[in-house]
């Protein structure tokens, strides 16, 4: 779980934004949005299929 500690001459609003970051780094929403339901192993990998097509006509855009 990120911490972020505040010392006295700290603002809250950039002690929120910091943590925010590092809740973002630490990939803890998108880990419960991904949790949220349950998925069945058919959607998983259609989800992943389709992931893959789509990262696999990004790289043949850029060559």
């Amino acid at each position: 779980m990120p911490e972020v500690y505040i010392d006295d001459g700290d603002n809250f609003e950039k002690a929120l934004k910091r943590f925010k970051k590092k809740c973002e780094k630490a990939g803890i929403l998108s880990d419960l949005r991904k949790h949220r339901h349950f998925e069945k192993p058919s959607e998983k990998r259609k989800r992943k299929l389709n992931s893959a097509k789509r990262k696999m006509r990004k790289d043949m855009g850029r060559r």
